[in-house]
């Protein structure tokens, strides 16, 4: 195999595929990056095996056709570094010449008989159709709420998704709060899958290959009974499926509501996030106080640290109200929400609030608050 390859295009997919590698696994051929040359294109694969990408390499052009499996911890290194915008890869009985103007290097290849076969697509059926730019909003807003390191009970190490009536729904869960992100779909063919689970280690890689193409893209979601694959740009990830189930979450979603506020969203996440420098090696509390026709006022106390006080302008109705929260929960459903206003509703001090934009209902936070005794003073408002 030899290959003449611009270096800025070329590194580009390079780097796409070297982080579905794994360099903590005892088998070597994982750290390695399988390429398959044919007389016209380059075809980059990697695997961790749980998740997987395949992908057209660009600024390459084939000289001699091939296969081989470059190990990454040189060769990817000696790739980024080398002293020339373009260079020569010559592959011979497993050894390669790397070829830079008056520089060469010489290193030593994984057997592509042992690097494992990766799953294909060819009998999967279609999950749904969507843009780049929509599924990554979905993963964005559905998918922050769980705990990836969680192993028990398994879903909550994961995301559903739901498709159905021409939508699909995200999910995830840690039992403390809830995320949801919804897109409308095109009703297409028919599939008997209408929910699966995928791990959120998975769906946390698929952002970031996701984060390298354009957010108009048509991207296509298929699934067989192992793995969900998604398609776009001559790009193809998969990620195991998580055989396990989601609980009804549909059950405690509620539209009850006492109080209610429209606030601009980055002007809350820039004060939650003052007042949580003063509560972030104590409890991470904050207090907040909503006065209907009138502001609301953040507050924030740690013994020994000092206390923290902020009053924003927004459009609250209802009830007056006062409830606190864990700021980082907060400041999470908060940051991951697309848009410049956030609507929040409140069912009392202690039961649920929900997040949402205004006049929408494609995204929704559910987070509970920390209940607060009776005769406690909201910390920091002697600062007001």
């Amino acid at each position: 195999m030899k290959l003449r390859i611009e270096k800025n295009a070329f590194i580009k997919s390079w780097q796409m595929a070297e982080r579905n590698t794994s360099t903590t696994s005892t088998l070597s051929v994982l750290s390695g990056i399988r390429c398959l040359a044919d007389g016209s294109s380059i075809t980059l694969q990697a695997t961790d095996l749980k998740t997987s990408v395949t992908c057209r390499a660009a600024g390459v052009t084939v000289e001699e056709p091939g296969e081989v499996v470059f190990p990454i911890k040189v060769v990817g290194e000696l790739f980024k570094k080398v002293p020339a915008d373009s260079f020569i890869v010559d592959v011979q009985a497993g050894k390669a010449t790397l070829l830079a103007e008056k520089s060469r290097y010489r290193f030593t290849t994984y057997p592509v008989e042992e690097f494992p076969k990766l799953p294909v697509s060819s009998a999967a059926r279609l999950l749904f159709d969507t843009t780049v730019g929509d599924l990554a909003r979905l993963l964005d807003e559905g998918t922050f709420s769980g705990s990836p390191n969680e192993e028990f009970p398994q879903y909550l190490g994961t995301a559903l998704f739901q498709v159905e009536g021409g939508t699909v729904r995200v999910v995830s869960t840690d039992g403390r709060r809830l995320s949801l992100s919804v897109a409308d779909v095109p009703k297409g063919e028919s599939t008997e899958e209408s929910r699966i689970l995928l791990p959120l280690k998975g769906l946390n890689e698929l952002k970031r290959v996701l984060g390298t193409m354009g957010d108009q893209a048509p991207l296509r979601a298929l699934v067989d009974d192992s793995q969900a694959y998604f398609q776009s740009e001559g790009v193809e990830f998969s990620v195991r499926r998580v055989d396990s189930s989601f609980p009804p979450y549909e059950k405690i979603l509620t539209k009850n509501r006492t109080t209610w506020m429209t606030v601009d969203r980055m002007s809350f996440v820039s004060a939650l996030e003052r007042a949580e420098l003063v509560v972030r090696d104590f409890s991470r509390m904050i207090v907040m106080n909503l006065a209907p026709g009138g502001s609301l006022r953040i507050s924030a106390r740690a013994p020994e640290v000092g206390t923290a006080a902020e009053e924003l302008d927004a459009d609250i109705d209802g009830e007056s109200l006062r409830i606190a929260f864990n700021a980082r929960y907060l400041l999470e459903g908060l940051k991951a929400l697309h848009g410049s206003l956030a609507h929040l509703c409140f069912n009392g001090p202690n039961g649920q609030m929900s997040l949402s934009r205004p006049g929408e209902e494609n995204f929704l936070y559910v987070l509970m608050p920390i209940t607060l005794p009776e005769e406690e003073p909201a910390a920091g408002e002697d600062a007001l």
